[in-house]
């Protein structure tokens, strides 16, 4: 069995993530994303902060604890142990229950990073959707996918495929949705791997 799992660096810190089947959504690991925020990579201290956290507030009844599950990641010695990930959504009530002043840093790297490839290939498809380029080539052409690819990471192309149409044709009828959309390209960005 596959699982999708993401990889991406705050500074040197790794979050992984992993793709749920079950909701259709990444899930970050939360000590990961703990261990970023406090810049911290000794797993047992993240380990014992989310513990503490945890506990208050569940204390609390905040939604951060509601919104965590478990699903196996691989660790250091390669074998996969069930750890507490939470949703993209949750990252960010995550990192504000963080009182650390490097909680909005991480947020903000993390929501809107332009300095990776995915960051400026995310940002070129805000601008795809919001632009309406996408409207008068062949659709479901693998030419016409080739050029998006191209557009969203690499150079710019002359080209205005219908992915509206395609995503309609393929995947949804929620055509103008577009966290739908977003949702698609945040998918292409990740990477199969053997569990």
């Amino acid at each position: 069995m596959n699982a999708k799992i993401s990889i991406r660096f705050y500074k040197d810190y790794k979050v992984r993530a992993i793709w749920g089947e079950e909701n259709n959504q990444w899930w970050f690991s939360v000590l990961d994303v703990v261990g970023a925020i406090n810049e911290q990579d000794d797993h047992e201290k993240n380990r014992n902060y989310w513990k503490y956290l945890k506990a208050k507030l569940k204390k609390e009844q905040s939604e951060v604890v509601s919104d965590t599950t478990q699903l196996k990641l691989a660790a250091s010695d390669g074998k996969r142990y069930n750890t507490d990930v939470i949703s993209l959504s949750g990252v960010e009530k995550l990192a504000k229950a963080i009182p650390n002043s490097q909680a909005m840093a991480f947020l903000d790297w993390f929501k809107y990073s332009e300095n990776t490839i995915d960051g400026q290939s995310r940002k070129k498809a805000y601008t795809l959707w919001e632009s309406n380029l996408v409207s008068s080539r062949d659709i479901g052409k693998v030419k016409s996918l080739q050029q998006i690819h191209a557009y969203l990471f690499g150079g710019l192309y002359d080209f205005a495929g219908k992915i509206r149409i395609l995503l309609k044709q393929a995947l949804t009828d929620r055509i103008n949705d577009r966290e739908i959309f977003m949702k698609g390209i945040d998918y292409s960005y990740y990477y199969e791997q053997e569990e």
